[in-house]
């Protein structure tokens, strides 16, 4: 079907052209009565503006982006990014304003695509996930005088308005948690160690186990997917001297461990604890339920988009932290076994 254009709702109301952009435009020039009549055939017709348009007169791309720096796959497989994507939706839902998303495989390809969407338009403002030490993106956006929000922090933002989480916080409250079920032997599988967030549970997890007295206390650095987390999880079961309780920093290197130790006849929780970072319908369902960290995932969707669009429209960029994280128990622990 062709699109309907305000010459189709010209004819159809028996007025002028003129008279059809006063109307949907809310400008004066027609009556009250010729306005409605107007409105409505064009609802009848199916019609909306052009965007194309609309960015021409305004300058505006009515758009916003989000990079992930990860393969396609990890977008498809890790809850995380489709509850984050799902708040970003419903922020914008009613609005004209669309997202532009792009996944990436290495880091050079993200930068250059803020510079192209920049460079055509293609977006009024960015949200940047994944926050890394010294991260180059943000003299990029601050540079292009791109509006953007990061997601994570506060720490490392370079004065960009931020959405964070207490990470910290949760993990001294996991490690507490373990050590009072008796464990003295954790191994934290953490996410890339270029990650903000990585060090900021990193550190909450080192300094919590000393105060705890913890005998074994290790980070393992891991790439989020399920394959190299069992294959660290077999690698920790077979040593000399075995962990009695895992803290994984996604959910998916969670589900992959526990069918590892059961591969190897570990009984979970009996023998070991597991524990994932971000609650997902996948750690309720599978046998046992897996322990986790729940925060509103899409709500942090939602609150970083509101900002951006804050900042889009000329307002004073702020930053704001969420709703605290919780510990969620479930079957994956229990009391050490020794």
């Amino acid at each position: 079907m062709r699109r309907p254009t305000i010459v189709d709702i010209a004819k159809a109301a028996g007025v002028s052209k003129g008279a059809v952009s006063y109307a949907l435009n809310g400008r004066p020039g027609v009556s009250d009565a010729t306005r409605r009549r107007i409105l409505d055939i064009a609802e009848q017709l199916g019609w909306a503006p052009s965007s194309a348009a609309r960015s021409l007169s305004d300058g505006r791309a009515w758009a916003i982006g989000l990079v992930v720096d990860r393969p396609a796959r990890t977008l498809a497989a890790e809850p995380f990014f489709m509850r984050l994507i799902g708040g970003i939706q419903v922020e914008l839902d009613g609005s004209p304003i669309s997202l532009m998303l792009r996944s990436t495989e290495d880091r050079d390809e993200e930068m250059a695509t803020y510079q192209r969407w920049h460079a055509e338009r293609r977006v009024d403002g960015v949200l940047l996930v994944d926050l890394r030490h010294n991260d180059p993106r943000l003299p990029v956006v601050k540079e292009l005088g791109l509006p953007a929000v990061v997601i994570g922090g506060p720490e490392y933002t370079e004065g960009l308005p931020c959405v964070w989480t207490d990470d910290a916080d949760v993990m001294a409250e996991v490690t507490r948690y373990l050590a009072g079920l008796g464990h003295r032997r954790i191994v934290r599988v953490a996410g890339p160690e270029e990650f903000v967030h990585t060090e900021v549970r990193s550190r909450a997890f080192a300094q919590t186990a000393r105060e705890v007295g913890l005998t074994l206390a290790e980070v393992v650095h891991a790439d989020y997917f399920d394959s190299q987390a069992a294959d660290i999880t077999r690698e920790l079961l077979s040593g000399p001297n075995p962990p009695s309780a895992l803290v994984f920093d996604n959910d998916l290197m969670a589900v992959a461990a526990l069918g590892a130790a059961q591969e190897m006849g570990v009984a979970v929780p009996e023998e070991l604890s597991i524990v994932a970072w971000d609650d997902s319908m996948v750690c309720r369902v599978i046998h046992p339920s897996l322990t986790a960290v729940a925060r509103e995932v899409t709500q942090y969707g939602r609150i970083a988009t509101a900002l951006l669009l804050e900042a889009v429209e000329g307002g004073t960029p702020r930053s704001r932290q969420t709703p605290p994280s919780r510990l969620v128990p479930r079957g994956s622990t229990g009391p050490a076994p020794f």
